[in-house]
């Protein structure tokens, strides 16, 4: 056996000196140290030695072992080189070419929606959420079952919601509570969590409509937690955003996934409330949906409803752009024209 592992050794060595790139290495590596290497079969025999041939042959076997280890670490050393120095040949800057006027580069303009979301999440941040991101492709599951969302309600219907052909079971999220029943599932309670994201809706757009738009939701779960709670904390975050006093105003709603549920109105920022395309000239115009959340949503979420309360409220974040920069209409924030981004 020690002339065989010898020869092994030899072999070894010998294939590692031969070796011109990482793909024959790891050949190399996995012929002779690998699970089914013959540097294995050998030390399989152990078993079949006496105790004076055992210590004997251990210590050699452990000591070409070593060896080819050794070797097989500086021979890849050597390739990591030899791979940064082609680098170093290959992309090598030429630090004497002229440099071009920096007036010659016109500067970037974060999009609108980046401006008023980072807003968001710097207060909300501030009020002790934690900021989360989630799948714009989903599952039905997340977004309408786990959501006390059952297959006759309309808001699966397929005007509604865009629908990835040949799954259906797969859809483009139509809001960000499809992260409600993941995060709290996730994080348990009590919990405060922030969650903005864009979502997709198969509607007529318009002024104030677009089929793809943005969201900035949040939930906190907790020991009586009440509508209270809610509109203390909407009144803070709108306020931050705005930096002045806004009228506002709650009225009853209905959403599967809270209960009871409503909607905020706020006045018109464009109009002041006199009216135009933007409120659909009611003065009004809704920013966000809320309630508590349903005790079917929070069993969901394997959380006792008996025990934990929550809320959960998300403000429409197109239409937060719209009021805070005086935009008329929603459809320039998805037109892609520079000429509208260069006045951010």
């Amino acid at each position: 056996m020690k002339d065989d592992l010898k020869k092994l050794s030899k072999r070894a060595h010998e294939a590692i000196d031969a070796v011109v790139d990482f793909d024959a290495l790891e050949k190399v590596r996995v012929e002779f140290l690998g699970r089914k290497s013959a540097l294995t079969d050998l030390r399989k025999g152990l078993k079949d030695l006496d105790v004076a041939q055992k210590k004997s042959f251990g210590q050699l076997f452990n000591e070409v072992k070593d060896a080819i280890e050794k070797q097989f670490d500086y021979k890849e050393r050597q390739l990591e080189r030899k791979k940064w120095d082609h680098i170093k040949d290959s992309e090598r800057i030429d630090v004497t070419e002229p440099v071009l006027h920096v007036n010659t580069y016109a500067a970037g303009h974060l999009h609108p929606n980046t401006l008023v979301q980072k807003t968001f999440e710097d207060i909300a941040s501030h009020m002790g959420f934690t900021i989360e991101d989630g799948p714009e492709l989903e599952s039905d599951f997340y977004n309408f079952e786990a959501l006390n969302i059952p297959p006759s309600h309309p808001a699966r219907d397929m005007q509604d919601t865009f629908y990835i052909d040949g799954h259906d079971d797969w859809v483009m999220r139509s809001h960000p509570s499809n992260m409600q029943v993941r995060l709290m599932r996730k994080y348990g309670a009590p919990v405060r969590i922030a969650y903005p994201g864009k979502n997709f809706r198969s509607e007529a757009t318009d002024a104030s409509h677009e089929h793809t738009f943005f969201q900035y939701e949040a939930l906190i779960v907790d020991k009586h937690i009440s509508m209270g709670h809610l509109k203390g904390i909407v009144k803070h975050m709108l306020e931050q955003l705005f930096n002045k006093e806004v009228k506002v105003r709650l009225r009853p709603s209905y959403f599967p996934f809270t209960e009871p549920s409503v909607e905020l109105d706020m006045q018109c920022l464009i109009c002041g409330g006199d009216g135009c395309s933007v409120c659909s000239r009611t003065g009004w115009l809704e920013m966000m949906g809320a309630g508590l959340i349903h005790p079917n949503v929070m069993r969901a979420s394997d959380l006792d409803p008996s025990k934990w309360q929550g809320v959960a409220f998300a403000f429409g974040l197109t239409r937060m752009v719209m009021m805070r920069y005086g935009i008329e209409d929603i459809r320039h924030l998805m037109s892609g024209d520079v000429r509208f981004l260069k006045q951010f």
